[in-house]
């Protein structure tokens, strides 16, 4: 999957078609529509070039001209700084705050238990899912409170949301009636044209 075409040499990013972290990175590419050719990369099938780049060994990696950077938050937040239009943070200072706050939230409570390579993948999978239908069920009502995630513009929350509510289906997470606004709020984001085009075929057949 690849956006443009003559940046290749400059701008390459490498993602896992089937990696959330990765996923959320190409859901902001698709909404500032960033020219970068998107490389697949899989567990174990990584370039001699990408391993000595990104050491962590977590997806996704960027390589920008002379800049590497290798944490889907940090590459996404650089493509706000790097492309500005469509904002995806807000400019009052004090709500850019507020919600750099929740994404390092949902870092730390959600994508890290993705991310972490200590144990069983069935024991991390388990505790995510009994994670997310919780921590979901509690939060609803911030998912009606306005049109996207603690805001009424698009913004990276939402970007960071999308991928997980996507995969909500292939982990086998049933949400309760009473959380029926989250799954009214990801139907609304998966309906956006953006998401759309960041999906790869490997995430087009997990719902």
């Amino acid at each position: 999957m690849a956006i443009a075409d003559n940046n290749r040499s400059t701008r390459t990013l490498y993602s896992d078609p089937s990696c959330a972290s990765c996923h959320r990175v190409r859901v902001v590419v698709q909404e500032k529509q960033i020219k970068v050719t998107i490389e697949d990369i899989t567990v174990g099938n990584w370039p001699e070039d990408v391993v000595a780049a990104n050491p962590s060994g977590v997806g996704p990696t960027l390589i920008d001209r002379d800049l590497v950077l290798f944490d889907s938050q940090i590459i996404m937040e650089y493509f706000e700084d790097r492309f500005p239009h469509p904002a995806l943070l807000p400019a009052d200072p004090a709500a850019r705050a507020q919600i750099r706050l929740t994404l390092h939230r949902i870092d730390r409570d959600w994508y890290s238990l993705l991310n972490n390579t200590s144990g069983s993948e069935k024991t991390r999978i388990a505790k995510l899912k009994k994670t997310l239908r919780e921590d979901l069920t509690v939060i609803a009502p911030l998912f009606s409170a306005s049109e996207f995630f603690m805001s009424n513009d698009f913004s990276l929350l939402d970007c960071s949301l999308a991928p997980l509510l996507w995969r909500l289906a292939s982990w086998n997470i049933k949400l309760p009636d009473k959380a029926k606004s989250v799954t009214e709020y990801a139907e609304r984001i998966f309906a956006r044209e953006s998401f759309q085009a960041s999906l790869s075929e490997a995430e087009k057949g997990m719902r």
